[in-house]
């Protein structure tokens, strides 16, 4: 019997969206930008040369970002052997949840609140909630910031005073950074609980503990974040599959971004980590079963950061380690490798961008699927596993 490994790289985006404009993010291409200064010798720190990924520009890679953007992409130019096309979403957000949702069948129907760019960025009433919760007087930050950035330059102070470190971005979040061990885990966790629902009807997307480590000159984040995401307004294909007897397998964030609904386990880490995690699932999983992955680090670590070398290291990283994943697939099996958004480390500011996404297909045989919508991804996934048709989308396969 059929399953599916769907797995997101999170921010890979191929430029071309449409409405790119709307979001000030008209000509903005993750993919083709740093293929682009790879090609260049701009992307040599820790690699060298044009950029590098023979497996996923086998599947289709190159192929896609010319069909979305029409842009150059030196050094992907394989003839795909597998499926492939270009995505594009619906709505109105370039965030995590507006694409995984919507990549899982389920477009976000309402605006998300976002909070100026401006200090301080939160309303008052908003603040005086969190420092109650928190048990403190007060709150540091409170502005649009990077999240390593923000601890760089405030967690000495954080350390000092025992407030906690509150930022969001242009996306719909509200961030709470916090000492793992000064501020405790799980008193940052429970603080982020807490205050999630007043934030959620709002409208605001998500909640995010983001724990760090260290001391003042050398903090680092650590693995244990924690997302509170409103929930979905209506089932998704995790709940989909579940319906139909199969389970759901979470690699990564998937089972914060979906607030677990529909979710049978979880395995949570960094991308190392998860990749490993990622292959033993694809080993033990049982038929009709979703494996759904997120590997967040392009986005977190890379593109928010604008690192265009890094970001090339960890898209060859990932490329290396295809055929493994690839080899482990059963008869039947299908792989899909899509994204959420954009996150061109080429491009000005530290935000997310607006953009199409790559989808490719191993185990589905060969051909273009053209330009397509993040619902049929989910209604993709539908058909293969024999589950009912969605009222949305159309099945790629």
């Amino acid at each position: 019997m059929p399953r599916a490994i769907l797995i997101v790289l999170d921010s890979v985006g191929c430029g071309g969206a449409p409405d790119a404009g709307d979001f000030g993010d008209a000509g903005a291409n993750t993919l083709a930008h740093i293929a682009q200064a790879c090609a260049a010798g701009q992307g040599d720190e820790g690699r060298s040369g044009p950029l590098h990924l023979p497996n996923l520009d086998a599947l289709g890679l190159g192929a896609a970002v010319r069909l979305a953007s029409g842009d150059a992409t030196p050094g992907l130019m394989a003839r795909p052997t597998g499926r492939w096309g270009a995505a594009t979403e619906v709505s109105r957000g370039k965030d995590t949840p507006s694409g995984h949702w919507e990549l899982a069948g389920v477009p976000v129907p309402w605006e998300w609140t976002v909070f100026p760019d401006e200090t301080p960025a939160f309303p008052d009433v908003l603040t005086a909630q969190v420092c109650a919760l928190a048990g403190t007087d007060g709150i540091l930050g409170n502005c649009h910031a990077s999240g390593t950035e923000v601890i760089e330059r405030l967690g000495g102070e954080h350390l000092k005073t025992g407030w906690p470190i509150c930022y969001t971005s242009a996306d719909s979040v509200f961030q709470i950074a916090a000492h793992e061990e000064a501020f405790g885990l799980d008193r940052l966790e429970k603080l982020c609980a807490d205050l999630a629902p007043a934030l959620h009807a709002m409208k605001v997307g998500r909640v995010i503990a983001r724990p760090f480590v260290g001391v003042d000159g050398d903090f680092r984040r650590t693995a244990n974040r924690h997302d509170y995401a409103i929930a979905l307004p209506e089932p998704s294909l995790c709940d989909w599959v579940q319906g139909a007897g199969g389970k759901v397998h979470a690699v990564g964030k998937i089972g914060d971004i979906f607030s677990m609904q529909g979710i049978d386990t979880v395995d949570k880490g960094f991308d190392a980590d998860l990749l490993t995690a990622l292959a033993g699932r694809i080993d033990s999983a049982d038929e009709k079963a979703l494996i759904f992955a997120n590997f967040v680090e392009f986005d977190s670590v890379y593109g928010h950061r604008r690192d265009v070398a890094g970001y090339a290291r960890h898209l060859e990283w990932f490329d290396a380690a295809l055929p493994d994943l690839t080899a482990r697939m059963q008869e039947g099996d299908i792989l899909i490798v899509t994204a959420d958004h954009g996150n061109d480390p080429t491009w000005r500011g530290t935000e997310h961008t607006r953009e199409r996404v790559p989808v490719l297909v191993a185990g589905a045989g060969t051909g273009e699927i053209g330009h397509c919508a993040f619902v049929d991804v989910a209604a993709s996934v539908a058909a293969h596993l024999g589950l009912p048709t969605p009222k949305r989308g159309r099945s790629f396969l």
